[in-house]
């Protein structure tokens, strides 16, 4: 038992690890940040400061300081208005996420559109957006610019798509994945291939790194969705059964679905289509899980592209920096909170 909490420290360490390496810039992003959502209206002031006050990990943006990092930058302040361009982007769609979801607990603490109200959480993700496009322009590289407002319209888009397959207990693990690729791991593979962009490096490094942040990003989202029915781990700021009472079809549901006998088949089929679901309905799901094996099943699909992820850095020189990174992808699949 000593050595699984030991990997598990280790693996949690990384993340630390990749903090502590651009601990002074990261502090700046969160000034550049909180400056930049600066406002005279005092619901816009309100709202931006109860967000700011939920925090996060900040991962997309230590992944832009990282990856600058890794690439030889250390001159100048554009890793860090880029990094916060990169969380702005994520924050916004967070909140638009919520809105759609109808989210009320987010990193242990109530949404904004449950403390205000859907319309007013819509708008402030549309400022946090066009408040990152500023920063953008101010950058005036057309190449940051083009990469960073086309995720933002694949980020969209992967809303749209799984909007379009809401409730289909029988999508296809193909759909799963364009969603998923779409709206997460576009934004990590950006946050990653910005930090090559500004330090000039060779296009081999911007793709492997690009390479590295999308499938670190398929790993991070299918780990999140697979923890949603991992009744034997606690995650902090999130509920188990939290997709599954928002009626989120995910990787766990996809994959019991295909292992199911046809009297499951129509149970799941019933539980998914009612309006909400209750706990008896959740338990009943993840017995189903542990009976097929899910979570070992999923885990190992994540673990595939952890290993992508983890190879693509080898075009790097050895360094603190590239070790940092080939660790993360472990964490992305393993952290606990």
């Amino acid at each position: 038992m000593g050595t699984v909490v030991k990997l598990k420290n280790q693996i949690n360490n990384s993340y630390f690890q990749l903090k502590e390496s651009v601990e002074e810039k990261l502090i700046l992003t969160e000034e550049r940040i909180k400056s930049k959502l600066i406002s005279d209206i005092h619901l816009v002031k309100k709202m931006t400061d109860y967000h700011l006050e939920t925090g996060g990990k900040r991962l997309r943006a230590l992944l832009t300081l990282g990856s600058a990092k890794l690439c030889g930058y250390s001159k100048g302040s554009r890793d860090i208005n880029l990094a916060a361009c990169v969380e702005l982007i994520h924050s916004a769609t967070l909140m638009h996420d919520d809105v759609i979801d109808e989210g009320t607990v987010r990193r242990g603490k109530e949404t904004l559109n449950k403390v205000w109200n859907n319309h007013s959480s819509v708008l402030i993700g549309d400022y946090l957006l066009s408040r990152c496009f500023e920063m953008m322009v101010e950058d005036g590289n057309l190449e940051v610019l083009k990469l960073l407002s086309s995720t933002s319209s694949k980020i969209a888009q992967g809303e749209v798509l799984q909007l379009q397959h809401q409730g289909e207990v029988d999508m296809l693990e193909e759909t799963y994945l364009k969603i998923i690729s779409a709206k997460t791991a576009e934004l990590f593979a950006a946050a990653t291939k910005v930090g090559a962009i500004l330090s000039n490096a060779e296009s081999k490094e911007k793709d492997a790194l690009e390479f590295y942040g999308r499938n670190l990003g398929l790993t991070f989202q299918i780990a999140d969705d697979t923890l949603d029915y991992n009744s034997e781990l606690k995650l902090f700021g999130k509920k188990i059964g939290q997709d599954f009472f928002e009626g989120k079809i995910t990787l766990p549901i996809i994959l019991l679905f295909q292992k199911l006998e046809n009297d499951e088949k129509k149970i799941l089929i019933k539980i998914f289509n009612k309006k909400t679901r209750t706990k008896d309905d959740l338990n009943n799901i993840i017995s189903l899980i542990n009976k097929y094996k899910i979570i070992q099943e999923c885990y190992q699909k994540a673990q595939h592209y952890i290993n992508l992820a983890s190879n693509s850095l080898s075009v790097f020189k050895d360094s603190k920096e590239k070790d940092i990174l080939k660790k993360l992808t472990s964490f992305s699949l393993s952290r606990n909170f």
